[in-house]
């Protein structure tokens, strides 16, 4: 492990992650190694390689880069990432491994590892334990590079939606010893403005989804200044409805659209008590799923941040319980062709997917009725709560396996 720490660190950042895959290679003696990363639609797994251009080859190119996308279909790859365990499988050639690489429920993406021989138990335990650090390597050096970024990007970016891309935190999805939560963004043609967020403190969860009015750069331009004065507040240790305030001062002084506004669900959850307070800013209700039922929370209603300039806000309050799993969405998911979906009955038939799986599968569900290309931003954010905030989280290479999804949503 130490010698594939000393290689990412001696490489560049765009061939660390080569140069750990070269070592654990050397170490067992495999006859291929790869790491193929997720790609941004969520759908796909993107097989990065440095190859000379020569004028031939599939895949999509800058420079000496390819990228190729191998959409999910359902086999060993998709279900390794669901279930987050190793899968094994004998090939005409040795046996292939395909290892998740995962940081607290992130999932980064896939180690493809070709060995002579069936791998033993301690082999992939060694296996997953390379495929975990793999992804603190990524983590790191993403951050220099775009090549990473480059390889996930199926789609090129409007400007308004690279901008978009700014303000959504850095992982969508993370495993917490009380809770798991995981967040998603199905872009529309022309961005709608739609953001989420999250934060830990030592004993307390942040979130927040916004909508911001109208499309293209301007909504993205309202976007920015909603969720950075609400990250601005928040860092300051402002409460919920000071954050609150404190944005819709800010939008109406200083969008550069006159009148833009933004909708918006801001949360507070206390990790020791379940006790989350809700502020709900013009926004779409969010649903608690309990006991497999779902309704709709009531909470004070609130203009919309940066409506009136002097508006005062007002937040509810709901203590969670255990096996509780809170959705919040934009009208994204309910406007239009998605009005016709029964999101009541498919959040209790996706109740068994982690909220990694559940988000993704409830956007596939909007584009089969509204798609190919949505009329406006469809965002997700669900929190699955399960208390015992002062236990250790039982996690075995990145992920807590008991939380992972065991079917194919």
């Amino acid at each position: 492990m130490a010698d594939m720490l000393g290689a990412a660190e001696n490489a560049s950042p765009v061939e660390a992650v080569e140069a750990v895959t070269r070592e654990l290679g050397a170490a067992l003696g495999a006859r291929s190694v790869a790491f193929l990363i997720a790609d941004l639609s969520g759908r796909a797994l993107v097989r990065l390689a440095h190859v000379p251009f020569d004028g031939a080859g599939d895949g999509r190119r800058h420079g000496d880069e390819v990228a190729t996308v191998m959409p999910f279909d359902g086999g060993l790859a998709e279900q390794a990432l669901r279930s987050q365990t190793a899968q094994v499988v004998a090939q005409p050639d040795g046996w292939t491994v395909l290892a998740p690489v995962t940081d607290r429920g992130e999932a980064i993406g896939l180690l493809e590892m070709t060995l002579p021989d069936e791998p033993s138990p301690p082999t992939l335990q060694e296996i997953a334990r390379t495929a975990h650090v793999l992804a603190f390597v990524v983590i790191a050096n993403r951050r220099y590079t775009d090549l990473f970024e480059w390889g996930q990007r199926t789609t090129p970016f409007t400007l308004s939606g690279e901008i978009q891309r700014r303000l959504l935190p850095g992982s969508f999805t993370c495993e917490g010893n009380a809770f798991t939560l995981s967040g998603w963004l199905e872009p529309a043609a022309s961005v709608g403005g739609d953001t989420f967020d999250y934060s830990l403190a030592r004993d307390v969860l942040h979130f927040s989804v916004t909508d911001a009015m109208g499309h293209g750069v301007a909504s993205a331009l309202t976007a920015t200044l909603g969720v950075g004065s609400l990250r601005n507040s928040r860092r300051r240790g402002v409460g919920l409805i000071g954050q609150a305030e404190s944005a819709n001062a800010e939008v109406a002084e200083n969008a550069a659209v006159p009148g833009s506004y933004l909708t918006a669900i801001l949360g507070r959850l206390d990790l020791r008590t379940g006790i989350c307070a809700l502020l709900n800013a013009g926004h779409v209700p969010p649903l608690l799923v309990r006991d497999g039922d779902t309704r709709t929370l009531s909470l004070p209603a609130n203009f919309p941040l940066g409506m009136f300039a002097e508006a005062g806000y007002r937040a509810g309050e709901i203590t969670l319980r255990p096996g509780d799993r809170l959705v919040v969405t934009t009208d994204g998911m309910r406007d239009r062709g998605a009005a016709s979906l029964d999101l009541p009955t498919m959040l209790r038939s996706f109740g068994g997917l982690h909220p990694r799986e559940a988000v993704r599968a409830l956007a596939d569900a909007v584009l089969e009725v509204s798609g190919p290309t949505l009329a406006d931003d469809a965002t997700l954010f669900i929190l699955d709560w399960h208390g015992g905030h002062g236990e250790g989280r039982r996690s075995s290479a990145g992920a807590d396996q008991a939380r992972a999804s065991t079917s194919a949503a």
